[in-house]
């Protein structure tokens, strides 16, 4: 009786063994998969700071060309006038044929 506790107890140690080797092997993953994901977070983070530098040029940018677009419309005359007058000449004097 005594040797049957003794050999389930040493089959049981070899499976304990087993599960403890088999274990360690699951938080080296895990240790890579924190690396990679950390490596990834970390570029990700660079291109949004490269973006976010490219975005306030292209806002400066806009604001440039607004403000030359606000310039050349404030030089440009209307020609609502001129239109009236062409629309009655035309009243006038086209009409009648």
């Amino acid at each position: 009786m005594k040797k049957l506790w003794k050999v389930l107890l040493g089959i049981g140690a070899i499976i304990v063994g087993i599960l403890a080797m088999s274990s360690k092997g699951g938080k080296k993953q895990f240790k890579k998969d924190i690396k990679e994901n950390k490596k990834k977070i970390k570029d990700v983070q660079d291109k949004t700071k490269k973006l976010k530098k490219e975005k306030k040029v292209i806002k400066e940018k806009i604001t440039k060309t607004a403000a030359k677009i606000e310039k050349t419309k404030a030089k440009v005359k209307s020609t609502k006038s001129a239109k009236k007058t062409t629309s009655d000449f035309k009243k006038k004097y086209r009409s009648k044929k």
